[in-house]
């Protein structure tokens, strides 16, 4: 439930109560107004009935005919003085009757209502207008305040989103001490942490990879002064492997600071991308292309994520492995048993891979694609096809129609 429902049921809530509080008002200045109105017409009755009894003319009622029914039948039946409000055509017309009987005729004295009714309709104008005033005005100023609060923690809300996507710049400007400024304050304290902590670990990051790439370079010449032979051989791939996961670790670090990596934008035809990437990847990689697409972006970054996803569809897929070019989208899917589970919810996680069961990879390289992405501007989904098999889907829509960075 939203704080702005929530604030109008509270309203809603108010608007009741107050109404039920009038209603209990007018109830019981309805019941005060005829209790008093019972006891002074009724000491007017014994007054008139004592002097009725000695003779004297006190202008009552002496067996009235259009005495109410049910006040003739309260006296009839014992003998007692009553009273009874007789309302025949509204509040404007009621009459206060009193009778009893002396011995045999019945005495009655009546009296107009009208000036209890009107009271009584002037409380409920006073109850009904000051109600509707009050309920009006407290929606008004709820729904200032209710705005305001929900700007402030919308506000919140969007940049704690923002830190979420990777922007670690973002910023809460706490207004006030209240709650939200105090929420605003640990959003802020939370992204300085989080951003001292990541910056850490990319600086180790990157200074290993630094300290690791001169030993490679001597390793990579060594190599080269080899005997050729199957040991050789071994030897060298494995050197290769390690170069380049030292040039992966120092992308990832690179990727990693906002505004370091800057997209150099050409118009290019991405169909002819997908081919480049299907040949540098090597092996049995087909190409379909469904519709052909020029777009403005960076040919070396997308040829970079496109063959990290044939790379990764090979290394963990199952053939044939399709590159279809679509319009502004590209996508690359195999047979294999699909992305892991943590994979299609979390997305790429950095030296995590999904065929750990196979001893292969460290997790690089679909981080890399996505660092590379967010460069171009690009969206980069994944999921599991129905009928078996992994598609990886580069979307350039947005890429294309970007400025350069």
């Amino acid at each position: 439930m939203g704080l702005r429902t929530t604030a109008a049921l509270v309203i809603a809530g108010t608007a009741i109560v107050a109404t039920l509080i009038g209603l209990l008002v007018h109830q019981r200045t309805a019941e005060d107004q005829r209790e008093n109105a019972a006891r002074v017409i009724d000491a007017k009755l014994v007054e008139s009935v004592s002097e009725y009894a000695s003779g004297t003319d006190t202008g009552a009622l002496i067996n009235p005919s259009n005495l109410p029914a049910p006040l003739r039948r309260a006296i009839t039946d014992r003998p007692v003085r009553a009273t009874y409000l007789h309302t025949p055509g509204g509040s404007a017309d009621a009459v206060m009757w009193a009778a009893t009987r002396s011995d045999h005729d019945i005495v009655a004295v009546r009296r107009s209502y009208a000036p209890q009714a009107r009271a009584l309709a002037d409380l409920d104008r006073v109850l009904i207008g000051s109600g509707a005033t009050v309920a009006a005005l407290g929606c008004v100023l709820s729904t200032i305040v209710v705005i305001g609060l929900g700007r402030r923690i919308g506000a919140s809300a969007r940049t704690a989103q923002q830190i979420a996507d990777g922007d670690l710049t973002a910023r809460v400007r706490p207004r006030g001490k209240d709650e939200i400024a105090r929420l605003g304050a640990a959003v802020n304290t939370m992204a300085d942490a989080l951003s001292a902590r990541l910056e850490a670990e990319r600086r180790v990051t990157a200074d290993i990879a630094h300290e690791l790439r001169t030993p490679v370079a001597g390793l990579v010449t060594a190599v080269g002064l080899l005997p050729p032979g199957r040991p050789t051989e071994l030897v060298r791939g494995g050197v290769d492997t390690l170069r380049n996961l030292v040039e992966d670790v120092l992308e990832v670090a690179r990727l990693d600071v906002p505004g370091v990596e800057q997209a150099q934008r050409e118009e290019v035809l991405l169909s002819a991308l997908a081919h480049r990437a299907a040949a540098l990847a090597g092996g049995e990689v087909e190409v379909e292309v469904r519709g052909e697409a020029v777009v403005e972006t960076d040919p070396r970054r997308v040829e970079r994520i496109l063959a990290n996803l044939v790379a990764n569809a090979r290394r963990h897929g199952a053939p044939p492995v399709v590159v279809e070019a679509d319009g502004t989208a590209v996508r690359v899917r195999d047979q294999g048993p699909g992305f892991p589970a943590d994979l299609l919810a979390q997305g790429p996680q950095r030296f995590r891979t999904g065929a750990r069961e196979r001893g292969t990879g460290i997790g690089l390289g679909l981080t890399i694609v996505d660092g590379q992405a967010r460069v171009l501007g690009a969206e980069v989904t994944y999921e599991n096809l129905p009928g078996g098999g992994a598609q990886a889907t580069l979307d350039l829509t947005r890429a294309a129609s970007a400025q350069p960075g």
